[in-house]
This record gives C-alpha cells, sequence and structure tokens, in this order.
C-alpha cells in the first residue's frame, strides 16, 4: 500500500486548519480524502469548495438523491466511504 505523508489535526494552520475545521463541523472528524489533500492547500480548499456546490448548492436534484448517487459511485469504485 502507498504511503502518503498528510498534515495532522494538530499540526494543521491556515488553509488546512480551516478546511479541518470545516470537515469536524460537517461530519464530526477529518475525513481522510482531506488529510490526502492537505500537502496542497488550494486544491484542498478548492476541492472543499467544489464538494459544497455540488452537494448544497441549488440543483434539480434533492440533498438525498445527491447523496445517494454519491453512495453508488463511491461503491462501484470500491470506495470504503
Amino acid at each position: 500500500m502507498a504511503y502518503i505523508k498528510t498534515i495532522e489535526i494538530d499540526e494543521a494552520d491556515g488553509i488546512v486548519k480551516q478546511e479541518y475545521e470545516k470537515g469536524i463541523k460537517r461530519s464530526g472528524r477529518v475525513f481522510n480524502i482531506l488529510r490526502i489533500m492537505s500537502q496542497s492547500p488550494s486544491a484542498l480548499k478548492e476541492s472543499m469548495r467544489m464538494y459544497t456546490a455540488i452537494m448544497f448548492g441549488p440543483s434539480d436534484l434533492s440533498r438525498a438523491q445527491r447523496e445517494m448517487i454519491a453512495v453508488v459511485v463511491s461503491q462501484t469504485n470500491g470506495c470504503h466511504y
């Protein structure tokens, strides 16, 4: 298995700390996908901005429908989250 260096929660500052705090507020924890992007704070911030727009922005799909699509795609891709 590959190893990716990440920034721990207690070591985070700046953008990474802000995004970790948002993750904790959103789901009660910092998921590994956020940790993996921690070495590139600008990519982390923009990825989370896109995620928020897709999952919470205006859409013809309900929030539940969007979440169901995400679950099916994750399952199809063999993701554990």
